[in-house]
């Protein structure tokens, strides 16, 4: 995928991938406009991540992140990205409380954001949710191992799976969610041999974020590969420094501003007699 004669990527997709031994890429994305130029440049999957709470309203942690703005975020990124298998990522409060409300709230994502799957950070007692929302037909990705949304719980942000006992837990979880209906799952700051044994033991495509190179896809923040972040996380070291870049453009427009220096004016006077009758 990378031009716009390209078929759109959709589950199957992601799952012929997965069988064929095909790794892929994932990137976040929150707007429409660089959601076309991941899509241009062959991305075939995009998470619109409540990390919006932090990379664009500027908050401290992703439970911040509202449903509004996230259903409308996923929607323009949609709408960039036509044919990248765009995933909306149900945020803090949106699916714990009831799961009839949860069912709604994911429906939402699929006729107002126009998602093509939902992403929740669940364990093995959410099977009920998860069943629920697949028998209703929204596809589910089961984001297992460190969930973000419990930071508080937790203590911070910290990894998953790292003793014997919590590690087949994650494994087990991963199974009876898939068993309940989950067609993808996201594995995120675990050891390798987490991920490795889910790999072995399920059949679904296995999305990584800091969870090693034994899953079928990898997804990062974009913010963090583009140097946009002033911290990242080990799995997501910058690619680019497109923080330098914007600010030289920046600094560039200012020297131009100030020294008037804006070239031609595009717009001129209409000559009134010619519209003389």
């Amino acid at each position: 995928m990378g031009d716009n004669t390209s078929k759109p990527i959709t589950l199957r997709t992601l799952q012929r991938f997965t069988a064929h031994g095909d790794r892929f890429a994932c990137l976040t994305a929150y707007d429409a406009t660089t959601a076309r130029h991941l899509e241009r440049a062959g991305i075939p999957l995009l998470l619109v991540g409540d990390t919006a709470a932090e990379m664009v309203l500027g908050l401290q942690g992703t439970i911040h992140a509202p449903l509004e703005l996230l259903l409308m975020l996923t929607a323009a990124v949609k709408r960039g990205a036509p044919k990248t298998f765009v995933m909306g990522d149900m945020p803090f409060m949106s699916y714990q409380c009831d799961e009839a409300e949860g069912i709604r709230n994911a429906g939402r994502f699929l006729t107002e954001g126009t998602a093509d799957a939902v992403k929740i950070e669940v364990d093995g007692t959410f099977t009920g949710l998860v069943s629920q929302m697949t028998r209703a037909g929204i596809p589910v990705c089961a984001h297992i191992g460190s969930r973000p949304q419990r930071a508080k719980h937790d203590g911070g942000y910290i990894a998953a799976g790292r003793t014997k006992s919590e590690a087949a837990r994650i494994v087990e979880d991963a199974i009876r969610l898939e068993d309940a209906g989950a067609c993808l799952l996201l594995i995120e700051a675990t050891p390798a041999e987490v991920s490795e044994e889910i790999v072995r033991r399920t059949s679904v495509p296995v999305i990584g974020c800091g969870a090693g190179p034994a899953c079928h896809g990898q997804i990062v923040v974009t913010q963090d590969i583009f140097g946009l972040t002033e911290w990242q996380p080990a799995f997501a070291k910058p690619v680019a420094d497109i923080a330098s870049a914007i600010q030289a453009a920046a600094i560039r427009w200012k020297t131009m501003v100030t020294a008037a220096d804006l070239g031609e004016h595009p717009y001129t006077m209409a000559d009134e007699s010619q519209n003389a009758t």
